[in-house]
């Protein structure tokens, strides 16, 4: 398997990567322009953009900023508020694989930042059933999370009549380079679907799946294009306009507002995906065994390309997260009443879409083979010039997670 000799990013990333003579990732190409655009002039730009949308007789809300208890959500929300000066409307999907830290974050950046919410929680029975198939269908725990955080805002912003949605980063930018930041690309239908939600949108979902019914899906149902065009629903990626950095944003939000952060399973990052008990535990191994590298992966790109961290850093990084067992397989198995063989049985059938000759999931090590030599790496190395520091914040002096979190208490005493 081929690697990046900058960011240590595998070919084979699902969204696509593409490498120079030099062995450097168009991600890393892209990253680039991060320290040569000109921000000041692309935030005048995204003012000018918002000014389109603001309601001048407050009778709705201006935007719609989807929202979770463990990513950007605090930043995004404190940015479109204080600085471009905006009334969002704040939605949630309900992942049902929430901790109560996440609830807690949820719950406190609404009273925190004075911002109405809305929350989709569609019933337990239908989620674990819509589970099973597109574990059968794609090796996927994760699909009914992605499916309805990218419905439910486009939906709520249909209904309302909102036209406007302020999404944080591009993964397909940030990540692999797959548009340079000036493109401008903006949430659409087809990279959602596939991307996102790996060719398989709810009407496909229908047709394949003997098991589930329309009124079933109706709640992962994208609005048609006619609807859509009614309202003139767009969806806007703040990175395109702001030089995004996650780690040093979270920072700025543990100090502005206490947001909570704890230690992941699988990775060194302590912000992202708080809220939920799985995204860097068992849906991460699933990431392993299909594609040959974890979430820690794509931690270490970022930290290298913003010159945190070296290569030789993030290598030995790669090699203690991977080796790592995950602690709550069971805990996802006793929710969807399955046992482990039928789990790895259907996980097994998805291990060939890594485009690696060796199926990662009989072969762990293919994603630890990183012999490159050293002056090749040292022609495209980033200085660093930062370090790497993850901290801990808590409201409470110890948080103990031990199971999901529908709907629960958002406060602490």
């Amino acid at each position: 398997m081929k690697y990046c000799l900058r960011c240590l990013y595998p070919e084979n990333h699902p969204l696509g990567l593409v490498f120079d003579d030099q062995g450097v990732c168009s991600g890393c190409r892209i990253h680039e322009e991060k320290d040569n655009l000109n921000w000041d002039n692309r935030l005048e730009k995204l003012k000018l953009i918002c000014d389109q949308y603001r309601n001048k007789d407050r009778s709705s809300p201006d935007c719609i900023i989807p929202v979770s208890g463990g990513r950007d959500s605090y930043f995004i929300v404190d940015f479109v508020i204080n600085v471009l000066k905006m009334r969002p409307l704040l939605v949630n999907y309900n992942s049902h694989y929430n901790t109560n830290l996440g609830i807690r974050n949820l719950n406190y950046l609404k009273t925190l930042l004075g911002a109405d919410l809305m929350q989709c929680t569609v019933s337990p029975d239908k989620v674990k059933k819509i589970t099973r198939e597109t574990l059968r269908l794609k090796g996927s725990m994760y699909w009914h999370v992605i499916a309805g955080q990218t419905v439910f805002p486009v939906k709520t912003a249909v209904q309302f009549k909102v036209p406007l949605i302020i999404w944080g980063a591009h993964q397909g930018i940030d990540q692999v380079g797959m548009f340079s930041h000036e493109d401008e690309v903006e949430m659409t239908r087809k990279y959602r679907k596939e991307h996102d939600l790996m060719h398989l949108e709810a009407e496909d979902l229908i047709h394949l799946s003997s098991e589930l019914s329309e009124e079933e899906l109706e709640q992962y149902t994208y609005p048609s294009d006619k609807e859509l065009e009614t309202v003139g629903v767009r969806g806007i990626y703040l990175n395109n306009y702001i030089r995004w950095d996650s780690k040093k944003q979270h920072e700025k939000m543990i100090k502005k507002y206490n947001y909570e952060s704890m230690v992941q399973q699988k990775t060194f990052d302590t912000y992202n995906d708080v809220d939920s008990f799985h995204y860097s535990g068992i849906h991460d191994e699933i990431k392993m065994l299909k594609f040959g590298y974890g979430k820690v992966s794509d931690h270490i790109a970022r930290e290298i390309r913003l010159k945190r961290m070296t290569y030789e850093e993030g290598k030995d990084l790669v090699e203690k997260y991977n080796k790592i067992e995950v602690n709550d397989l069971n805990l996802f198995l006793n929710w969807i009443d399955m046992d482990q063989h039928d789990y790895y049985s259907l996980i097994k059938r998805h291990h060939y879409e890594c485009n690696s000759n060796e199926p990662a999931f009989d072969n762990h090590s293919s994603a630890q083979n990183f012999e490159s030599s050293l002056e090749a790496i040292d022609k495209v190395r980033l200085k660093k010039e930062e370090n790497c520091e993850f901290k801990i914040s808590s409201r409470v002096s110890k948080v103990i997670e031990s199971q999901y979190v529908l709907i629960g208490r958002g406060w602490v005493d």
